[in-house]
């Protein structure tokens, strides 16, 4: 009889942490949203569909949304910078393109291989 109670006890027991850990782990406050996609999906859209907007008014928006992320201490999604980089291409401002891309790469380690290829297309020799 004492040997069935001793060995019932630790499962008792384990239950016990495992019951506490669900309860702390529901407890937790909501964690802050990881990337700030406000604005940036509708504005890809808008972009993609052939929007009228000039590439300015596009630069504009994409930089005020990247201001509210610092404010919020958000991080800018994926694809942002690489956007930001495309509208600075059109606007034949290759250097601050070229900086972020190389910073959505930084940011995006697993997006190398396709920054780096657009690294190399912008700087090949035009034919």
């Amino acid at each position: 009889m004492m040997a069935a109670m001793k060995s019932a006890h630790p499962l008792r027991l384990g239950a016990a942490i495992a019951m506490v850990s669900v309860l702390v782990g529901c407890a937790q406050a909501p964690k802050q949203q990881l990337y700030y996609w406000e604005g940036f999906q509708a504005q890809l859209y808008e972009y993609f569909k052939a929007d009228r907007s000039s590439p300015e008014d596009q630069l504009r928006i994409l930089n005020a949304q990247a201001q509210k992320a610092r404010a919020s201490g958000a991080a800018l999604p994926p694809g942002f910078r690489a956007h930001l980089a495309m509208i600075y291409l059109r606007l034949g401002r290759d250097g601050e393109a070229k900086q972020e891309l190389e910073a959505e790469k930084a940011n995006f380690p697993e997006s190398a291989q396709y920054i780096d290829f657009l690294l190399k297309r912008m700087t090949a020799p035009k034919s």
